[in-house]
């Protein structure tokens, strides 16, 4: 039976009525009606419906509501609102600066990976602000691109890596 459940996501706080045994990105993106998250291929191995919860990157196709509790999700769109809270900007911007540089290497390009690769790139940066290549390929293990647009996929990362202020 469905219930009100209260979620944190992107910075603020949602009412939700999904049962808790829905998994998240249906409430994400049916509920919610966000696109960030995408369905991909449903077993958590190809990354397309990443999200953030407290800044680890969690495969939201497999994860119950229940399971999220008190913990702050971050979507696709909310990764700029959350750059503004961590660098304690007064206004929030357009873009990241690792959104601004997947643009700038035309990096993107059916869409099917972007999610996931913005969600685990974001967390990295957060957590490395200045990953070798290696650790860059390493992090994105586990993100299925369809296209093979891998090689500007890291250009970007390590440009954003390299951005004034840093990534994130």
């Amino acid at each position: 039976m469905a219930e009100s459940t209260t979620l944190r996501l992107n910075g603020s706080v949602v009412s939700v009525t999904s049962t808790p045994d829905t998994p998240l990105l249906y409430v994400l993106t049916d509920e919610l009606q966000l696109q960030g998250p995408r369905f991909g291929c449903g077993l958590a191995q190809c990354g397309a419906c990443s999200v953030l919860v407290d800044g680890r990157e969690l495969r939201s196709c497999v994860t119950p509501l229940a399971a999220i509790g008190a913990g702050a999700v971050t979507t696709l769109e909310g990764l700029p609102a959350l750059l503004a809270e961590r660098r304690q900007l007064a206004q929030v911007p357009e873009f990241t600066p690792l959104q601004q540089a997947l643009i700038a290497v035309q990096a993107i390009q059916c869409g099917y990976c972007s999610n996931g690769m913005q969600i685990k790139a974001t967390e990295l940066l957060m957590q490395n602000p200045a990953p070798t290549e290696a650790v860059i390929r390493s992090a994105l293990d586990g993100h299925l691109c369809r296209c093979g647009t891998y090689p500007k996929i890291l250009e970007a990362i390590q440009r954003a890596a390299q951005a004034p202020g840093g990534a994130v």
